[in-house]
């Protein structure tokens, strides 16, 4: 691996990886796990870690956790610490590394930046319950009144603090569009967009032919809006296949009736394959990003995506699969024009390749390099 580049070239940049907890492998966990092997020699620092519950790649680096880790229970409970986060942050030392790199959705982007030491945040999103979208999370519809006036208090808190401290990072990097706009908005800073990297080596197409089924893989969680897809698969007589897990399960199990699928947590290679026997892959939420509609498109199938959010930039509306409007039955339109029409294995493929790893690497180090060669008054943006 080619040396890092640093303010003392004669030697490979110092790094620190910051990222907010370590519970599992999702779409942000994907990305750090490129970065740490990326950077071998890198610290990682959290303020959480479930020992055993991310992939090896990150599992060999050792995170360094905050003080919540000795909190009875913390696997269960580390959510419900919110309150917590911004004094486990601020007393967070990951000593004198040239470079932090921290991959924030939360509170990683607030860790202190040591005199000396430039900081490049590579930003999944502003925190979505402190800012645009707390009723999804802790409205009284979801709650109760009394437990979202709390809460309401509580993340008021939580966002003066996270506003004061996005002065921390020197750099943002924005993995769409449509998060650089939310920075700008809710932090005033300016960022780059580096879209997050999908494994196209690993997500190609099958050689056998397509099942009629809909294909949702998401956390089941209200923001997902997994409801909207069961609904239009009903209506539209398409049978639904999920995957994931959370605290919605139950009541999406009750709606969808006999005609869907819950198949709870999958490994990537059993995901891949429902990905490739699919007729389409829906994306009913507004998501920052999204790596789903990727990897489906990988797979040479089209996805159904509500069009707000990053599956705008994903998605190519009629060449790809449809972006539809709000709500169940403009969904329900989508879904049918797809089926009516599928698009070609070709399309989808040619639109995945543009978020390969490979392209992702390359960004990324030219952001990191830009970021260390800069003279100190164009170090900040």
């Amino acid at each position: 691996m080619t040396a890092l580049p640093s303010h003392d070239p004669h030697r490979p940049a110092r790094v620190a990886l910051v990222h907010d907890w370590l519970t599992g492998m999702r779409g942000g966990e994907r990305v750090l796990e490129v970065l740490c092997e990326l950077y071998p020699e890198a610290s990682l620092h959290t303020l959480i870690h479930v020992h055993g519950s991310v992939s090896p790649a990150i599992e060999r680096h050792q995170p360094r956790t905050s003080f919540l880790q000795q909190v009875p229970d913390v696997a269960r409970i580390y959510r419900h610490l919110l309150p917590l986060y911004p004094s486990a942050i601020d007393r967070m030392d990951v000593g004198r590394p040239d470079l932090i790199i921290s991959t924030s959705h939360c509170a990683a982007k607030s860790v202190p930046t040591p005199a000396g030491t430039r900081h490049l945040c590579y930003c999944f999103t502003p925190v979505r319950y402190a800012w645009d979208q707390f009723d999804a999370y802790f409205g009284p519809a979801r709650v109760g009144r009394a437990r979202s006036a709390v809460m309401r208090r509580l993340l008021n808190r939580f966002a003066r603090w996270d506003q004061r401290t996005s002065v921390r990072p020197d750099r943002y990097l924005a993995i769409s569009q449509y998060v650089a706009r939310r920075i700008t908005r809710y932090y005033n800073r300016r960022s780059a967009v580096v879209y997050p990297p999908a494994d196209t080596a690993y997500f190609t197409p099958g050689s056998g032919t397509k099942d009629r089924f809909a294909l949702v893989v998401s956390a089941l969680v209200p923001y997902k809006r997994v409801d909207v897809a069961v609904q239009a698969c009903r209506q539209v007589g398409v049978p639904l296949k999920v995957v994931g897990q959370g605290p919605e399960a139950r009541a999406l199990t009750r709606l969808g009736g006999g005609g869907v699928e819950f198949l709870g947590a999958l490994a990537d290679a059993e995901v891949r394959d429902l990905y490739r026997q699919a007729a389409v892959v829906l994306l009913p939420g507004e998501e920052d990003f999204g790596l789903v509609p990727v990897e489906a498109q990988a797979c040479g199938t089209p996805v159904v995506a509500l069009g707000r959010g990053g599956a705008t930039e994903t998605v190519v509306d009629g060449v790809t699969g449809a972006l539809t409007g709000d709500g169940v039955d403009a969904f329900a339109v989508g879904l049918r024009r797809v089926l009516d029409h599928p698009p070609g294995v070709e399309a989808c493929r040619a639109q995945a390749d543009i978020f390969s790893t490979e392209r992702f690497v390359r960004e990324l180090t030219h952001a990191v390099t830009d970021l260390l060669q800069a003279s100190p008054e164009a170090v900040r943006w």
